[in-house]
């Protein structure tokens, strides 16, 4: 009974709560997408500055917590004279991360594609950005989509930490409401039911694109 009488009382807060979640997620993993993109590529550079700094940045952002990244940026930006809203800050700290895990995905869906490919390409004179959006990308999607839907499902779950500065996402509506209602089990349940709804959702539109995408490439 406490967990309906939980879910009727708060059930606006707890929507919108899921929906900021999920739109602080998306935002950050699409800016991430264009972001390691091109850090894949710097990765795989033939320039020894570019591919040195891309490395090091992977690196970085790999091999430190995601709560350390949040706190950095939160208490960054002020210092540096960009005073920005807490949401804008988590959305920075978020996209960071996913961008060197991104870019990581895509530099091995990268070494995956024939490099005759290119060569044949450019002796028929298409440039390389021509090149890179015309038939680099659309393989390389087709190939990384299962480990880019596990990247999504791992923002998204990573986004619980941006409560700890007062962004009002999931996490945080539920903290809001423990304290009114002192019952921390139930509202904690109740949450990890939203997000686990939310990444079973995730999972299974990323297996309906990757098939779409087999038959177009059977076709």
């Amino acid at each position: 009974m406490d967990f309906i009488r939980i879910i009727t009382n708060h059930y606006d807060a707890l929507l919108t709560g899921a929906m900021m979640t999920a739109l602080i997620s998306g935002i950050s993993i699409c800016l991430g997408m264009v972001l390691g993109l091109n850090l894949a590529f710097g990765l795989i550079s033939k320039h020894w500055p570019i591919q040195r700094f891309c490395a090091g940045y992977r690196s970085l952002l790999r091999g430190t917590p995601m709560l350390v990244q949040l706190f950095i940026v939160f208490y960054l930006l002020p210092k540096i004279g960009l005073d920005v809203p807490s949401i804008v800050a988590a959305i920075i700290a978020l996209t960071m991360n996913t961008t060197a895990f991104q870019a990581e995905i895509y530099r091995g869906g990268l070494l995956t594609i024939p490099p005759g490919q290119v060569e044949a390409a450019r002796m028929l004179g298409i440039k390389t950005q021509t090149i890179r959006i015309r038939i680099i990308i659309p393989q390389l999607f087709r190939l990384v989509l299962p480990s880019l839907v596990n990247e999504t499902i791992a923002i998204l779950k990573n986004s619980s930490l941006i409560s700890v500065i007062a962004v009002t996402e999931l996490m945080r509506t539920g903290q809001q409401i423990v304290a009114v209602t002192f019952r921390p089990l139930e509202v904690y349940i109740i949450a990890a039911g939203i997000y686990l709804t939310m990444n079973i959702s995730l999972a299974k539109l990323g297996s309906f694109a990757e098939g779409r995408l087999a038959i177009g490439t059977r076709s």
